[in-house]
């Protein structure tokens, strides 16, 4: 029998075809700055990547650090457009970088699936995402609607087709159940703009497993991490077209060490799906690290409804 968790996360591709029906306005700006807490601060990692190869400047910024510590993310926020991402939208440290930004004059775009929140209300332009109503504590379809709608803001083209790979990939882990057991030590790997997406598969797997999970950039996996490496590792390696000649023979040492690998777009293990360049590829691989995350809690008996320490919005008094 399947969790709430996993039945939100399969069915959440109605709600990503529904999202590419709204009107999708371009940011444009000498710099932007997407900023958000946890998964969010992630998809502004993918996102920041997105923009920048699209030819439009951008950072990612914790919300906290945006609002406590901006000049050491940027010297001039002249000119800047400050986009903050919150599922619910009452994420404090997110709502004080929107609330701080416009009172430094900027421009500020909020992108929440709370209609209605603090967030979308203290922002000069809001998007509302409406998500599945079933989402839990753990975020799965609000991560990937407020991803799409944010690669569409930077000019990244998300289509059909994006959806049914990302579902299609998503049914491909089905294969992976062998894999996972025994393994208790996971690491993350994805290059460009799917390093934010790497990071946030090691968040969602920790969260939901309680295992520690690591993300790297894969050529930096040699300088030192890889020290770690051993029967007990699954290496998850989300490969890019432009760079799967050097990430494929690292993926072959980690295999000759010991660790079990589930390559997105290339050889593993568990090999799913085709590498593909563009930040477009970000979309179609989040929804099945949702499910692994949540394959791995299976194995280890735990229930994702409620996770330890976790609560559904972070609101600071």
């Amino acid at each position: 029998m399947k969790s709430v968790t996993e039945t939100v996360i399969r069915d959440q591709f109605p709600f990503l075809r529904d999202a590419l029906t709204l009107p999708a306005s371009q940011l444009k700006a000498p710099v932007l700055v997407f900023v958000g807490c946890g998964t969010s601060y992630y998809l502004a990692r993918t996102l920041a990547a997105a923009a920048n190869i699209g030819g439009r400047p951008a950072i990612a910024v914790p919300g906290a650090e945006w609002t406590r510590f901006a000049n050491a993310y940027l010297a001039s926020n002249d000119g800047a457009v400050v986009i903050g991402l919150s599922r619910s939208g009452t994420t404090t440290e997110t709502v004080a970088a929107i609330s701080a930004s416009r009172e430094r004059g900027l421009k500020t775009v909020a992108i929440s699936c709370e209609a209605g929140s603090t967030i979308l209300q203290a922002a000069e332009e809001a998007v509302y995402l409406p998500t599945d109503p079933r989402e839990g504590i753990v975020m799965s379809v609000s991560a990937s609607l407020m991803l799409l709608a944010g690669l569409r803001m930077v000019g990244v083209s998300i289509t059909e087709d994006d959806i049914t790979l990302a579902q299609s990939w998503l049914v491909a882990l089905d294969a992976a159940i062998p894999i996972i057991e025994g393994r208790s030590h996971f690491v993350f790997l994805g290059a460009g703009a799917l390093y934010g997406i790497a990071c946030e598969g090691a968040l969602k797997l920790m969260e939901m497993s309680l295992h520690p999970a690591q993300a790297f950039h894969p050529m930096e996996y040699r300088h030192g991490p890889i020290s770690l490496i051993d029967e007990r590792s699954l290496v998850v390696m989300l490969y890019s077209a432009q760079t799967q000649g050097d990430e494929a023979p690292l993926v072959a040492e980690l295999q000759a060490k010991g660790a079990q690998v589930i390559g997105f777009g290339g050889p593993g293990d568990l090999s799913i799906g085709q590498a593909a360049d563009g930040p477009a590829a970000a979309l179609r691989v989040l929804p099945a690290l949702q499910l692994l995350g949540e394959k791995v809690a299976i194995s280890q008996n735990i229930n994702t409804e409620t996770p330890r320490h976790l609560t559904k919005v972070v609101v600071l008094n």
